[in-house]
């Protein structure tokens, strides 16, 4: 069977358990988790080896992207202190807890490969998260911490896994040139997400084609990633410097652009997401059949071990940070904000594992000590998490009472803004006011009456007409972006979308294929 073969009988596979998961109720991604398991143990059924290098250097920067390009940044810089607690200290945290149980656990495990575990199961995934959570209407201060968190977390496990391997190698290792190794890779990795994305948006910009500017974000993912990785920086925080610096470039380019940049993007998120945990699963087979020395009993302890180590050490290191960093936000902004018991909860049981824990457990040396359990545990890490928490966060959330008080009562920036998209559309203060649609029905019934009287329609006025639309939707994305630090970034890309959508309905009604920059 030939690579071709395979991807389209992956991508039915995963067409039809996503819409099991739909008919179920779950996350697809653990529904495509457990069918690529069940597959894996078919007589017959293909074998596709997930290569470790491959799946972070064709998975991994898209997909990072996507998440970057619809993360609110406004949220994200509102809650850096809990997003950095998360992406660094809890990972840390995680990481040595899962090593010394792992020493407790397994006899004779040295020290560095047990920090190399923890290193590789310690961070949630960006992929996982972003499939779990977009299925629930969460409070956006609890989606903005859990989406920044695994966007940047993987800079501080790649730190430990890097000490881990390297002291292997030289046998000795220290804190101090762990630190100076992360400092400089993220520091790199970050200055080539940014040059990158500087890059991009410049040119697309200029190419004035909606068709090119969507395949210039593609490939920007993928040139931020590898270019970082090839001078040793990160090359997760280089595609999310890059995602992010397009996604708020996004307001310079047409309307056209950005709406089917945004099923453009959805579209590929969807299909490398669902390959990529299809293939996870798929990985059971080959992962069990080189642990005959162990047991079945001994390998279940030891997988259950793990899960329980992962989901009680987030909850301990949450609960113990989060309402203090609280109290002192609130002193420091001089805001009166006092979460609710759900919001540390939430955030503890949503800590899913992906495909970065898998594909870097399987980037160890060959030589590398207890590497085929390292494997199993990982991918153990990743079944529990993503299967157990995934499938219960629902019952969760429905066990409280969620209410977001940033949308609880209309802020007079929203207010403001609301009624700027809602002139603009009803063409208050122009010559034609009135929605599109009556003001193109008025246009048309006075073309056909010319007609019938034989009269030439004046098509200056018509066109002076659309001009002037078009150019009160423009005046109104100006404005709002002149709100973009009183609104969040969720409520801002709503209202510019509701303006692209009307721009369109007017260059659709006029057959006008021209696109006019914003």
């Amino acid at each position: 069977m030939n690579i071709l073969q395979a991807i389209l009988i992956l991508l039915a596979v995963a067409l039809a358990l996503t819409l099991l998961a739909r008919q179920l109720e779950v996350p697809s991604a653990v529904m495509l988790i457990l069918g690529g398991m069940v597959l894996a143990f078919v007589p017959g059924i293909f074998h596709v080896p997930l290569k470790p290098e491959l799946a972070l250097a064709l998975f991994l920067p898209p997909l990072l992207q996507a998440s970057a390009l619809r993360t609110d940044w406004t949220m994200f810089k509102t809650n850096i202190v809990f997003i950095v607690l998360l992406a660094f200290g809890a990972v840390l945290f995680t990481a040595g807890a899962v090593a010394l149980v792992a020493r407790q656990l397994i006899p004779g495990l040295s020290w560095t490969a047990a920090i190399a575990l923890g290193a590789i199961v310690a961070p949630p995934d960006a992929v996982a998260a972003a499939s779990v959570l977009k299925r629930f209407k969460l409070p956006k201060r609890i989606v903005a911490v859990l989406e920044g968190e695994s966007l940047i977390n993987d800079a501080s496990a790649l730190v430990l896994y890097r000490f881990a391997i390297g002291a292997t190698a030289a046998s000795v290792a220290s804190v101090g040139s762990a630190l100076g190794s992360f400092a400089l890779i993220a520091v790199v990795g970050t200055l080539v997400g940014v040059l990158v994305g500087l890059g991009a948006n410049w040119l697309m910009r200029r190419l004035k084609d909606k068709h090119l500017e969507i395949v210039v974000s593609f490939l920007a993912a993928f040139a931020a990633y590898l270019l970082a990785e090839r001078i040793e920086g990160s090359g997760v925080l280089a595609a999310v410097a890059c995602g992010g610096l397009i996604g708020r470039a996004q307001v310079k380019l047409t309307a056209t652009t950005r709406l089917e940049s945004a099923s453009a993007w959805q579209l590929i998120e969807f299909v490398l997401a669902s390959l990529v945990f299809l293939l996870v699963g798929l990985q059971l087979h080959g992962i069990l059949s080189r642990l005959e020395d162990y047991s079945a009993a001994h390998l279940a302890t030891l997988g259950l071990a793990l899960a329980v180590t992962l989901i009680v050490s987030r909850f301990v290191w949450v609960f113990a940070t989060f309402y203090p960093a609280n109290a002192v936000v609130a002193v420091l902004r001089g805001g009166k904000f006092t979460p609710p018991l759900s919001y540390p909860t939430i955030i503890s049981w949503t800590g899913m594992r992906g495909v970065v824990s898998l594909a870097a457990a399987l980037a160890l040396p060959s030589t590398f000590e207890a590497r085929d359990l390292i494997v199993f545990l990982a991918f153990c890490s990743i079944l529990s998490t993503l299967v157990l928490q995934g499938t219960t966060l629902k019952l969760l959330i429905g066990w409280f009472d969620l209410r977001d008080p940033d949308i609880a009562a209309a802020s007079p920036a929203l207010v403001e803004a609301r009624a700027i998209v809602a002139a603009a559309i009803a063409g208050i203060g122009t010559q034609n006011e009135g929605t599109t649609h009556d003001v193109l029905a008025g246009i048309r019934r006075s073309e056909a009456h010319a007609a019938r009287e034989g009269h030439v329609f004046d098509q200056q006025r018509l066109r002076a007409i659309v001009d002037e639309r078009l150019a009160a939707l423009d005046a109104a994305r100006t404005k709002l972006r002149e709100h973009r630090g009183e609104l969040d970034g969720e409520t801002l890309a709503t209202l510019i979308r509701e303006l692209d959508l009307e721009e369109e309905q007017v260059r659709l009604a006029m057959g006008d294929s021209v696109q006019t920059p914003v």
